[in-house]
């Protein structure tokens, strides 16, 4: 499945609602650790392990194409 993922920083959440997912993380985007904590986050929601959370697109943005492997 292809989600459109929303990060916001400094907030603890997770919203879903139909293909967009609204994050709020802790870590800070330095060196991969805000990914890290996203994938962590929807693979626990999902029930997957983290190897199958794959960020497609906006490795660097807040605005991420995440696909969820089911």
């Amino acid at each position: 499945m292809i989600y459109k993922v929303k990060v916001e920083f400094s907030k603890e959440f997770l919203e879903i609602k139909d293909n967009q997912i609204n994050i709020g993380i802790k870590s800070k985007p330095i060196k991969g650790e805000a990914n890290k904590e996203i994938i962590k986050k929807l693979a626990k929601y999902f029930g997957v392990s983290t190897a199958l959370v794959h960020i497609k697109s906006g490795h660097k943005s807040q605005q991420k194409i995440i696909e969820i492997i089911q």
